[in-house]
């Protein structure tokens, strides 16, 4: 009975593991540029003394989805999409180089660009820095370039260029503040076939359908463990009171 409890408890983890991360995927289902994950769920022999009869559900390390989102196109000039596999470079809480596609720009008071996560965008020589200005533009390339306050369309000037790089697709692991990074610790390759797609925005790669069909799959999946456990335990039970019969 104990390895029968211990078989169910395993499985009950693995897929409450899996559920947290369908319920992360299903949340930002409107997110943009989100990558949905996923947890593989396996069966592995129990190994030891007994029969070879004995599984345990164990949980593979968290992967993401790397297909890119519907784009949408929103006019808003500070919306851009990132066209091909490439990444936005930021900058994460610790101050290293990481990337996304969260192409939802903005602007702060003082000038500093980020993304829609609040994340610095960075550019050729560190995070980029817009200037008082009265018109932009994101081109294809990444280029910034503004219109400063009070000036004519002829002083249009280039302020930075965005961070485009690719990654090496085997290596790409999300960490728990959703940006990615290669496992490898190698930062990113820069490369000029990847582009933006200004006033356009990429949407998260959520399959709401599959998203919520699984989690009813991963319900019942755990549902079943949990009985398996309760069966367990009335047989212990039983166990004892015929025991205290003798």
């Amino acid at each position: 009975m104990d390895h029968m409890l211990y078989v169910g408890m395993t499985g009950a983890r693995a897929i409450q593991l899996a559920q947290t991360t369908n319920a992360n995927n299903l949340a930002n289902a409107s997110t943009a540029g989100f990558r949905a994950d996923f947890h593989n769920l396996m069966a592995e022999a129990v190994t030891g003394p007994g029969l070879a009869t004995r599984f345990n559900t164990v949980s593979s390390e968290r992967a993401s989805q790397l297909q890119a989102g519907a784009i949408q196109q929103t006019g808003r000039e500070l919306d851009v999409s990132v066209t091909g596999e490439g990444w936005l470079a930021v900058q994460d809480a610790q101050g290293k180089e990481a990337y996304s596609r969260r192409g939802d720009l903005q602007i702060t008071v003082t000038g500093q660009l980020l993304n829609g996560a609040g994340q610095p965008v960075l550019g050729e020589n560190g995070p980029v820095s817009i200037p008082p200005h009265s018109s932009l533009t994101i081109g294809r390339d990444g280029s910034v370039s503004v219109i400063p306050l009070g000036q004519g369309a002829d002083t249009l000037a280039v302020v930075d260029r965005i961070k485009l790089v690719t990654l090496d697709q085997s290596q790409v692991i999300k960490g728990n503040d959703g940006l990615m990074r290669q496992q490898d610790g190698q930062d990113g390759e820069v490369s000029a076939a990847i582009g933006l797609q200004s006033g356009s925005l990429e949407g998260s790669n959520v399959n709401t359908v599959d998203a919520m069909v699984n989690m009813i799959s991963l319900s019942r999946s755990y549902e079943m463990q949990v009985k398996m456990m309760n069966t367990a335990k009335e047989l212990a039970d039983t166990g004892t009171r015929l025991m205290r019969l003798e």
